[in-house]
């Protein structure tokens, strides 16, 4: 897609950045120990602390990414708000409190408590570090996305811009100012996509979503002579060649100086052709949307509605309408998504984004995109089933969170923050729906990223709310990658550096060291944004949830509920989950086709693992715990007093 600059954007991206540099400045003189540093020496307030929770918590995934892909395969995409939403459940009731009691700086120090081990100290420390580092892939990818539009730089630019900052934020205060910052933009986004839902409800629904600033494209229809499947004749259109790619017919056709591609479909019975979108090498290696050089900017944005029906009757345009009236109406009327297809043409490769026309009813149920229902292989269901596992279970694993028990005073304050920030969570992910629905049918969405769904929406309402709301994203990715590389700094230097390898480090070259790691952990992490380009965030981000689930939470859930659990079995838990996570995603059909091989013949069909790897690792901390059961010394004191609160 396309974008041109918006100085308004500009200006309130540079207030925001502003604003979160003042904060590291400001907070950068009270920080001295390693306290201060890694958990902002434990006196962040409750509630400050629950809506930073939030904000830590909804990242690039949440607002860029769920939204995006309720955009493009409906109700599918909502699937990942109840997912996320539904493992802060496992938080509150098993993890809040616990490891509060057992943790210092790091997810590490609570599973090491109670058995001083260095194999402990090893495998949390590298499964953090792992963690982390997927985790951080996506918010990257996103920042990327967001800047584009907003300043007009590359998708590398904003990679590198993102990484710069949060380096520095890190570097500088560490856990006080990442909680400010995630904070400020928690609240700020939970506000703000309030009033963008607002804006999509007063609007309502309409056959020709061009509003504003903004005008649609009415994308023309043909109708062909066809005979054995070949186009003979579209009209006063020349036909210039026929391509086939998985079963779709692909017809590029040109009038005067235009050439576009079409696809071959059916209308009322009758053979149609509908005109598509598409990026193809040019004669002179130029890039070409829809036939005409990038510079002349013919790109379209997309999505809308091509029949709307209200209480039975169709209707051109619904007015304001109600949260309910909105959604059942959508469900009641015919998407037009945009699916794509790529092959090759005379030697050129060439991307068509076809119409692809889809009931409401299909829209607003599971099934487009993960397959459950009927026809769905045991693949697909076992995909689905494997990205719910890892969604329920891996949030209450992740580093970056864990760590946010450390900020508070008592495990009271921790359960209190955990509630306030599941209230938070809640309400954003409702109103994901509605921002992702209203970016389907209101024809702005960028086929070349689902990624900016609810900015570009923003955008057709007025290019303040724009502003405002891509500065609060790219805040929303600053607040989530501070808080990762806090995580993987403290992974590195308290775990590695001054635990496993016995460097004993001051106060002082704790936080030097923290710092040093915070630059590693950046500089990676844009790499890694960058080689990872178009790809959705909420996908990318599944990977770092059934890593956690897979080598955190069962280490987790043993050490704190069952008293025979061993450190051999704590570490081969952790071991097992890496190692049988990892070799799933890196052999999956997605990863497959990042290597430039046909996903098809992937050595298996899973794109998430937790369904695999979770048990695995469950199996081995307790088979492993059972065989040492010599080595298990004494239990801390903690299990002692866990077992008489429960008595």
């Amino acid at each position: 897609m396309i974008y041109q600059v918006s100085y308004i954007a500009l200006f309130f991206f540079v207030i925001f950045v502003g604003l979160v540099l003042g904060l590291s400045f400001y907070y950068a003189r009270k920080t001295r120990s390693a306290s201060s540093y890694y958990a902002a020496g434990g006196q962040i307030h409750w509630a400050v602390n629950g809506i930073a929770f939030a904000g830590d918590y909804l990242s690039a995934a949440s607002f860029l990414g769920i939204c995006g892909m309720i955009a493009t395969v409906g109700f599918d995409g909502f699937l990942y708000s109840i997912g996320f939403l539904a493992g802060w459940i496992v938080a509150l009731f098993l993890i809040a409190e616990p490891l509060k009691r057992l943790g210092k700086y790091t997810f590490t120090d609570a599973l090491n408590s109670t058995f001083k081990s260095r194999a402990i100290t090893l495998t949390a420390a590298i499964s953090t570090l792992i963690v982390s580092i997927f985790y951080l892939i996506p918010q990257m990818v996103g920042a990327g996305d967001l800047v584009t539009p907003l300043l007009g730089f590359p998708h590398w630019v904003g990679v590198v811009l993102v990484g710069l900052v949060v380096i520095f934020i890190v570097a500088s205060a560490g856990m006080t100012s990442t909680t400010y910052v995630q904070f400020l933009k928690g609240a700020l986004l939970l506000v703000l996509s309030t009033v963008l839902t607002i804006y999509i409800l007063r609007n309502g629904l309409s056959l020709n979503p061009g509003f504003g600033n903004q005008s649609y494209h009415k994308f023309q229809e043909i109708y062909p002579e066809v005979e054995n499947g070949k186009i003979v004749s579209a009209g006063d259109w020349n036909v210039v060649l026929q391509q086939e790619s998985k079963g779709k017919q692909f017809v590029k056709l040109q009038l005067g100086g235009q050439a576009r591609w079409y696809r071959l479909s059916e209308k009322d019975g009758a053979p149609v052709l509908q005109e598509a979108l598409s990026i193809e090498e040019g004669e002179g290696g130029e890039l070409l949307y829809n036939g005409q050089p990038k510079s002349k900017a013919e790109f379209f944005q997309v999505g809308h509605l091509s029949k709307i029906v209200v209480d039975g009757k169709e209707v051109s345009k619904t007015g304001p309408v109600g949260p309910f009236k909105f959604l059942s109406t959508v469900g009641n009327s015919e998407v037009v998504r945009f699916s794509e297809a790529k092959f090759e043409s005379n030697g050129k490769k060439v991307t068509v984004f076809y119409q692809n026309p889809t009931s409401g009813q299909s829209f607003m149920l599971p099934g487009l995109k993960y397959k459950i229902g009927k026809g769905a292989s045991i693949w697909s269901q076992m995909d689905f089933i494997s990205l719910m596992l890892a969604l329920f279970l891996g949030t209450a694993a992740l580093p970056h969170i864990l760590i946010r028990y450390y900020t508070v005073k008592s495990p009271r304050d921790a359960r209190k923050s955990t509630i306030l920030a599941i209230g938070a969570i809640g309400m954003f992910y409702v109103l994901t729906l509605f921002m992702g629905l209203g970016a389907a049918v209101n024809g702005v969405l960028d086929v070349e990223s689902s990624n900016m769904a609810a900015p570009l929406l923003a955008r057709a309402f007025g290019v303040v709310l724009f502003s405002i709301i891509s500065a609060v994203a790219f805040a929303t990715i600053l607040g989530t990658v501070a808080g990762l590389i806090i995580a993987s700094s403290g992974a590195i230097a308290h775990d590695l550096l001054d635990n496993y390898f016995n460097l004993d480090l001051t106060d002082g070259k704790k936080v030097r060291a923290g710092k040093i790691a915070a630059f590693g952990v950046g500089i990676i992490a844009i790499g890694l944004g960058i080689a990872f380009k178009g790809m959705n965030v909420s996908f990318l981000v599944g990977w770092a949830f059934s890593i956690a689930a897979s080598a955190n939470l069962p280490a987790i859930l043993f050490l704190l509920f069952w008293k025979k659990s061993t450190a051999k079995g704590i570490a081969a838990s952790i071991v097992t989950g890496i190692v049988a996570s990892l070799g799933i995603i890196l052999t999956s059909p997605t990863m497959w086709e990042r290597y430039g091989l046909d996903p098809a013949t992937a050595i298996h069909k899973l794109d998430n693992p937790a369904i695999i790897s979770f048990p695995l690792a469950v199996i081995a901390a307790y088979v492993v715990s059972k065989a040492t059961q010599k080595d298990n010394r004494e239990r801390s004191e903690y299990v002692k007093s866990l077992e008489q609160t429960t008595a």
